[in-house]
């Protein structure tokens, strides 16, 4: 065994021990879709005294964070998102009612003497809005009205709130609240000056005001004095409170005034329930397509097969520790992502076997040891390939980090944790093992059993048949263009499905005791007053309700009319998104589609040449545009799932074409001036069975997770399995004869010369030509 690959294997056992501990010793964080509660995006809102900014957006964190504290939620999270935006994800909070009225109420408590009651006959002497020195009238908690002074003191100077039940008296629920030292001193003040007036008399009365309603208005005591006041710093709000709504007053004047008003922009809700049959439906697709794939491995390279399957169970290791050591949120669609990432992380291995099979097949019967040699450079040669490609997933999931929002942001990075460690699976783990069995003497003696020494059922095959592609590159392109055309009729005339996350709304998933048909549940609806309200079944007892921006009675109300034709309703997610939201979420997903090209496009430029990097950025657009006409025909919902599906495609679709144009650069360096034609022809002959291998496995873990994964995952498997199929195609019948046409009209044009040279004592590269 060389040094190196000792150095390689005492790594990969470090870093296995290590993420063996990790996954033994700590809890993976779960998103609210997997375990289940309420997730809040509130917008901060300009208001007369005060700007939503970076700093009131600050405050209005805090203020939230002391809220959540009081209601008893376990483990919230309150962040700031940008400017003005404020995340709030409340676990197991799934009747978010209560949450979102607390949450988003302003709560500016003011105190102000009650001047008297104004005359029904005439105007109010000044509007509301002119400034906090004029008159108020408003209603008081009696129903009549009351003219008010400018505050003299506000929520501020309290320092306690605590709600209280007097039974003896028989007062009931009241909130009685402690001041400072400075606003104790100005309540003393306040109330002297109401006691200058006799019983019974409105200016007696103070009233205390919570965003501007008179929520008590009680009349100072006989007993207080002229002048002197209530000199003990506490006063009590009453008015006939439940304990909730005592509670919850106690709650909002001691958390505080929020500096700016805040409006719920989104709000998602998922049940426990939902989230449980997630986790067990992605887990059974995850063992299930990974055991197909090992299988599917170990048949096809036999022993080094098996052995890159011990690195595939050594990559989930890895992968699932790194999640859980950097404390990454993991939700549905980042699940589906690790899941996902299983099935390309075989790509690496089988990149460098099919490598070392042409090593192989060039170096035998001209060393005495040829399999060791033939792996060693079947990976080295495979190594700018690996890199190329998973770099260009790696952009697709910066994006989605980026540009995305809430669980796509989890897909994002899900997804690069699994291609970062998948090259370490490949190139670490599976090498190391793979050369240390290369040493022996059995598996080198006998190529049926290590695998590389076998040509392969599709190399063979094409040895055999040997085709001439590419002698009439535009009808390969004609072909494109009326699939192509295809899928932008069908945009044209079926439409996008946009999901309410693009369009604003409120879409609601609901469990019926009783099977309840979708014809009876759109009439329940439409005699409730939800004509326009769209139904959609998922099963004999779930029901899909989606309408415009309703707000919570209106949810109650759509919910009792589905219980009285399915019996017992039980609400499983409720998705509200704002319509400034959903422009935005549009517009940043058109963002994400433009940078995600023209990223491509630079890095393919800076890589290889421009005809090949505007050859795959076309079969990327390409794809992507079929994609979305599928999406258009079928009426499936494009959704923040689907913009996670589709720019996976853009890296896969990105990802095969690197590969194809990786090996027609090797190729065609080795002839300068030489026509593109054979080295292009070569090249995807060789990279056949490569392609083949890799997307076998990928197909065994998306039509697991489009099988066994429910339907949250249905649609997002189905959106991979057309882009690995259509990106497939598009890798060798598109993007080549685009670069094919884009050198034919350059005159003279030949290929550069490659810059590395072959290193002493290492033998010249296998110069295969058009074989494979």
């Amino acid at each position: 065994m060389t040094r190196a690959t000792t150095v390689r294997a005492v790594l990969a056992a470090v870093v296995l021990l290590v993420s063996l501990f990790v996954t033994l010793t700590m809890s993976p964080r779960l998103g609210l879709d997997l375990q289940g509660g309420t997730r809040l995006v509130l917008q901060a809102k300009d208001s007369p005294t005060a700007k939503a900014d970076r700093e009131s957006t600050d405050r209005t964190v805090e203020v939230l964070r002391q809220r959540i504290d009081a209601l008893g939620v376990a483990e919230p999270t309150v962040t700031r998102s940008g400017e003005d935006r404020v995340l709030v994800e409340l676990p197991d909070v799934t009747d978010p009612r209560e949450a979102a009225e607390v949450l988003g109420r302003t709560a500016q408590l003011t105190f102000h003497p009650v001047l008297g009651v104004p005359d029904d006959t005439a105007p109010d002497p000044r509007p509301e809005s002119e400034s906090e020195s004029a008159e108020l009238v408003l209603p008081d908690e009696s129903g009549g009205r009351l003219r008010l002074g400018a505050p003299d003191l506000s929520g501020a100077g309290v320092k306690d709130a605590r709600a209280e039940f007097d039974g003896q008296r028989g007062a009931g629920w009241s909130v009685s609240l402690d001041f400072r030292d400075d606003a104790s001193r100005d309540w003393t003040r306040l109330t002297g000056e109401a006691a200058c007036h006799p019983p019974q008399d409105e200016r007696r009365r103070v009233a205390i005001v919570l965003d501007e309603k008179v929520i008590s208005s009680p009349q100072v005591s006989p007993s207080v004095t002229c002048g002197a006041g209530l000199p003990s710093g506490t006063t009590q709000i009453t008015g006939s409170f439940s304990a909730d709504e005592a509670k919850n007053l106690a709650l909002l004047i001691k958390g505080g005034a929020l500096p700016v008003p805040v409006e719920v922009v989104e709000q998602r809700t998922v049940g426990p329930t939902l989230g449980a049959e997630a986790i067990s439906a992605s887990a059974r697709a995850a063992v299930i397509g990974a055991g197909l794939t090992a299988l599917f491995i170990t048949f096809v390279y036999r022993l080094f097969g098996g052995l890159a399957a011990l690195a595939l169970a050594g990559y989930t290791l890895i992968s699932y520790a790194a999640l859980v050591a950097l404390g990454v949120t993991l939700t549905l669609p980042g699940l589906a992502g690790f899941v996902l990432a299983i099935g390309m992380a075989v790509d690496a291995n089988v990149l460098a076997f099919e490598r070392a099979r042409e090593e192989y097949a060039s170096r035998s019967g001209r060393t005495s040891r040829p399999l060791r040699s033939a792996l060693a450079a079947g990976f080295r040669n495979a190594r700018t390939a690996v890199v190329d490609s998973n770099v260009t997933t790696l952009l697709a999931a910066g994006l989605l980090f980026g540009l995305g929002s809430g669980p796509v942001k989890g897909f994002g990075v899900t997804l690069a944790i699994g291609v970062l460690v998948s090259m370490f699976s490949a190139l670490v783990i599976a090498r190391a093992l793979t050369e240390m069995a290369a040493g022996s003497r059995f598996v080198t003696d006998f190529p049926g059993v290590n695998g590389i020494g076998l040509r392969g059922r599709v190399r063979t095959y094409l040895t055999r048949r040997a085709p001439q592609l590419f002698r009439r590159s535009r009808r390969w392109l004609g072909v494109s263009t009326v699939v192509v055309a295809l899928a932008v009729l069908g945009v044209t005339l079926r439409g996008l499905n946009l999901g309410v996350e693009f369009t604003g709304g409120r879409l609601m998933e609901y469990t019926t005791s009783r099977p309840v048909g979708i014809d009876t549940a759109r009439t329940a609806l439409a005699d409730a007053g939800f004509a326009d309200a769209e139904v959609t079944t998922a099963g004999e007892r779930e029901l899909s309700v989606r309408t415009g921006d309703t707000g919570d009675r209106a949810e109650a109300a759509i919910r009792d009319a589905l219980s009285a034709e399915g019996g017992a309703t039980t609400k499983v997610r409720d998705d509200l998104i704002g319509p400034s939201l959903g422009d935005e979420l549009r517009r940043h997903a058109l963002i994400a589609l433009g940078i995600a090209v023209g990223a491509q496009l630079l890095y393919l430029a800076v890589r290889f040449r421009w005809s090949f990097a505007v050859a795959s950025v076309t079969a990327m657009v390409h794809d992507v545009v079929i994609l979305v006409g599928v999406f258009a025909w079928l009426g499936r919902p494009i959704d923040g799932i689907f913009l996670a599906a589709l720019l996976t495609v853009i890296g896969y679709s990105v990802n095969d074409s690197v590969v194809v144009f990786d090996r027609v650069r090797e190729l065609w360096a080795r002839r300068p001036g030489s026509p593109l034609l054979p080295a292009a022809r070569a090249a995807v002959l060789q990279t056949v069975p490569r392609t083949v291998n890799t997307g076998m496995g990928a197909l065994f873990i998306l039509t697991a997770l489009a099988v066994l994964g429910g339907d949250s995952l249905r649609d997002f498997a189905l959106a991979l399995l057309i882009g690995i199929c259509v990106g497939t195609y598009s890798s060798v019948f598109t993007a080549v004869p685009v670069a094919l046409e884009m050198e034919s009209r350059r005159k003279g044009s030949g290929p550069r010369r490659q810059r590395q040279r072959p290193r002493p004592g290492r033998g010249r590269p296998a110069d295969n030509g058009a074989r494979v």
